[in-house]
C-alpha cells in the first residue's frame, strides 16, 4: 500500500517518470548483484568440488565422477522444469501469501522429484556393480537434498531477496569444507557425492529457517496439475538439453574412452564461472525479465540484447585469460587431467560465448511464457549438441567433439534470437494477460512465518 501511494505522489510527465525509474533501476541492480554474488559462490561451490575430485583421484575416477555429475544435471533439469521454472515465471514479485503458497508447492514438488528419481538412481547403482555403481547410488542418495535446496535458491529469486539465496549457499559452502576433507581420507568418488549431498542437506534445512515455508510434497501433484501448460514444455526443454550433454558424455566414452569425459569435464571446470552463472540463469534473469516486461514491455529486447551480449563478452576474456595461463598453474589446479583439458580451452570458450548469448533470448522467451516457442528453440539446440559432439568425436576424437559443439552452439544462438524477435512482435500486437493471476495458489493456506 505504501508503494502505490508513493507512486501516486510522484509528479506527471517526463520528471515523474524518471523519478519513478531511479527506485526501479537500484532495485534491479541490487536484485542483479545478489544474483551475481550468488552465482559467483555457486560457481566456487562447484568448481571446487570438481577440482578436488580431480586432483585426489585422477583421470579415470574425475570421468566416473563426471558422469554422475552430468546425471545430476540431468535430474535438475527435470526438477526445474516441473517445478521452479513455472514459479519463476508466475510468482515473480507478487504478493507475498501468493508466494509463500506457490514455493512452499513448489519445493514440495521438487523434493518428490528427487525422491523419485534419486530411488531409480539407487537402484541402477547397485546393479551395476564395478567402478560406476557405487557413484550412481551415492548419487541416488544425495539427489532429494541438492534438489530441495535447489528449490530454496528459485524461491528466493521469486520473491526478489537474493541475498537469501546468497546466505544460502554459503552455508552449504561451509558445510561442504568438513565433508569433503572426510571424503578425501575415504578417497572414492561414491564418498564425495555423499559429502556434496550432506552440504546441500545442511542448506535447505537452513532455508527452511530463513523462510518458514515447509515442502509440501502431498501438494506436489497438485501443483503439477495447475501449472502443466508452462511445466511440460520447460521439462522437455530443459531435459533436451541435459540430456544431450548425457548422451554426448556416453557416446565420447564409447568412442575415445572414459578419459575423454573426464577431459572434456576439466575444460568445462576451467570455465566454471560462467557455465555455473548460465546452469542457474533463470535465478536471476528470467525474473528480472519478467519485472521489465510488467514495468516496460518495449524494453524486454534490449534487457535481453544486454544480458546476452554482456555474457558473451565476458565468456570471452575469461576464455582469453584461460589461453595464456601457464602449464605450471594448469597443472596446479586439475593436476594429471590439464594436459587433454587445456587442448580444449579455445573451443570451450567459444562454446560457452555462444551459449551465453543464447541465454539472453531465452530469458526474454521465459518472460513472454512463449513455452512453445522455447520448446522449438531447445530442440533445435540440443539436436545440433549432439550432433556435433559425436560427429565431432568420431572425425576427430576429443578435440573435434569441442569443436563440433561450439559450433552447434553458435547454431542454437542465432534461432534463439529469431524466436525472440517473433516473440516480441507478437505480444506488441495482442498483450498477454498478466500470467502472475493465479487464484487457487494464493488460495492455499500460509505456511508458518519465521
Amino acid at each position: 500500500m505504501a508503494t502505490e501511494g508513493v507512486k501516486a505522489a510522484a509528479p506527471a510527465g517526463p520528471a515523474g517518470e524518471r523519478a519513478q525509474a531511479r527506485p526501479a533501476g537500484r532495485g534491479v541492480l541490487g536484485r542483479v548483484s545478489w544474483g551475481l554474488a550468488d552465482q559467483a559462490v555457486t560457481s566456487m561451490i562447484n568448481f571446487a568440488v570438481g577440482i578436488y575430485v580431480a586432483r585426489e583421484l585422477g583421470v579415470h575416477a574425475f570421468g566416473v565422477f563426471s558422469l554422475a555429475w552430468l546425471t545430476y544435471g540431468v535430474v535438475l533439469n527435470v526438477s526445474r522444469g516441473l517445478a521452479t521454472d513455472p514459479l519463476m515465471v508466475r510468482f515473480s514479485g507478487v504478493p507475498e501469501a501468493a508466494w509463500r503458497a506457490a514455493a512452499a508447492r513448489s519445493s514440495g514438488t521438487a523434493l518428490a522429484v528427487g525422491a523419485t528419481l534419486g530411488a531409480v538412481c539407487l537402484l541402477v547403482g547397485l546393479g551395476l556393480g564395478g567402478d560406476v555403481g557405487p557413484a550412481f547410488a551415492s548419487l541416488g542418495v544425495a539427489l532429494p537434498a541438492l534438489l530441495l535446496q535447489d528449490s530454496r535458491r528459485f524461491a528466493f529469486f521469486a520473491a526478489g531477496t537474493g541475498r537469501k539465496a546468497f546466505a544460502n549457499d554459503l552455508v552449504q559452502g561451509l558445510a561442504l569444507i568438513p565433508a569433503m576433507v572426510v571424503a578425501a581420507r575415504v578417497g572414492t568418488v561414491a564418498a564425495f557425492l555423499l559429502a556434496w549431498g550432506a552440504a546441500a542437506a545442511a542448506a535447505a534445512g537452513y532455508g527452511f529457517l530463513q523462510s518458514g515455508v515447509r515442502p509440501r510434497v502431498t501438494q506436489a501433484r497438485g501443483w503439477l496439475r495447475e501449472q502443466r501448460d508452462l511445466g511440460s514444455r520447460y521439462l522437455v526443454e530443459n531435459v533436451s538439453l541435459s540430456g544431450a550433454g548425457q548422451l554426448r558424455a556416453y557416446g565420447l566414452g564409447a568412442i575415445v574412452g572414459v578419459g575423454a569425459v573426464g577431459a572434456v569435464r576439466g575444460a568445462e571446470l576451467l570455465q566454471g564461472p560462467f557455465l555455473a552463472l548460465l546452469m542457474g540463469l533463470s535465478l536471476v534473469t528470467v525474473a528480472e525479465a519478467a519485472r521489465v516486461l510488467r514495468q516496460t514491455p518495449q524494453r524486454l529486447g534490449r534487457f535481453c540484447l544486454l544480458l546476452g551480449g554482456g555474457q558473451a563478452g565476458a565468456a570471452l576474456l575469461w576464455g582469453s585469460a584461460l589461453l595464456l595461463m601457464p602449464d605450471r598453474a594448469g597443472q596446479f589446479v586439475l593436476g594429471d587431467v590439464w594436459h587433454s583439458a587445456s587442448q580444449l580451452i579455445l573451443p570451450a570458450t567459444l562454446g560457452v560465448a555462444g551459449a551465453g548469448l543464447g541465454s539472453g533470448a531465452a530469458a526474454g522467451l521465459r518472460a513472454l511464457a512463449a513455452a512453445r516457442r522455447s520448446l522449438r528453440c531447445q530442440l533445435f539446440a540440443s539436436a545440433c549438441y549432439l550432433g556435433g559432439g559425436l560427429g565431432g568425436a568420431a572425425a576427430a576424437g576429443t578435440v573435434g567433439s569441442a569443436w563440433g559443439v561450439a559450433t552447434a552452439t553458435a547454431c542454437g544462438a542465432a534461432v534463439w534470437w529469431l524466436q525472440l524477435r517473433a516473440a516480441l512482435r507478437e505480444h506488441h500486437r495482442t498483450p498477454v494477460p498478466d500470467p502472475s493471476a493465479t487464484p487457487d495458489l494464493s488460495a492455499t493456506p500460509e505456511v508458518r512465518t519465521p
